[in-house]
């Protein structure tokens, strides 16, 4: 098996990779960020990608984000997720693209080298392998995403429902387009949503209301 590992930790980097090469799997290349996952999936062909979630510059989501961007271009790609974190938007992302050969492991409780080995070859072989713990975050995210959200937020991601802009909702509740500003910020931190792109943000905040 080829695999391509993203960690910042090179510790942890570099024990993985012994664990796999001993293994007899062929380690194609060790990235300390996500900035070049995509490119090194098109470069190196791997069969699989162990990714951690936070990873430079911002140590946000990063990791999970290239995950995915790097699912759309080759959706037979291999992906585990090995992080000490569950981030709950982007993971039910990565699942809900294609469910098949996505494995999420929380780092601390792996137990045995033996249950990693096992997961990484089911993922690799088009299963799944995911935590219970973040199976059971995945499902509280999930109960109720809008709870954190004020009336006047409420109000607002509403509209954004419509397909209006912070110019046309300003207009609609008679108030500055500033303000507006304002709250969709504050919706966007509420539901965990990364600073990097407004309209795919915007479409993350929609999917939210509508699924709540």
């Amino acid at each position: 098996m080829r695999v391509l590992i993203v960690e910042d930790n090179a510790v942890l980097a570099e024990g993985v990779k012994l664990l796999l090469t001993t293994s007899g799997h062929e380690v194609v290349a060790v990235l300390g960020d996500a900035g070049e996952l995509v490119e090194s999936v098109d470069l190196h062909r791997p069969d699989l990608v162990i990714v951690d979630v936070r990873l430079p510059p911002t140590y946000r989501e990063e990791g999970l984000r290239a995950a995915i961007r790097a699912r759309r271009s080759r959706p037979d790609l291999a992906v585990l997720v090995f992080s000490q974190y569950v981030e709950a938007i982007y993971a039910t992302e990565l699942f809900t693209d294609g469910a098949r050969g996505v494995g999420y492991l929380l780092k601390d409780r792996v137990a045995r080298v033996e249950e990693f080995l096992d997961a990484l070859n089911r993922v690799a072989d088009g299963g799944t392998a995911v935590d219970p713990e973040v199976v059971r975050q995945l499902l509280t995210r999930k109960e109720d995403p809008l709870s954190r959200l004020t009336p006047r937020e409420r109000e607002v991601l509403a509209l954004m429902a419509e397909g209006l802009g912070n110019g046309e909702i300003a207009q609609r509740l008679v108030v500055t387009e500033g303000a507006v500003h304002k709250h969709v910020g504050r919706i966007f931190t509420k539901l965990d949503l990364a600073a990097e792109d407004a309209g795919h943000r915007r479409v993350l905040a929609v999917l939210a209301h509508l699924g709540g």
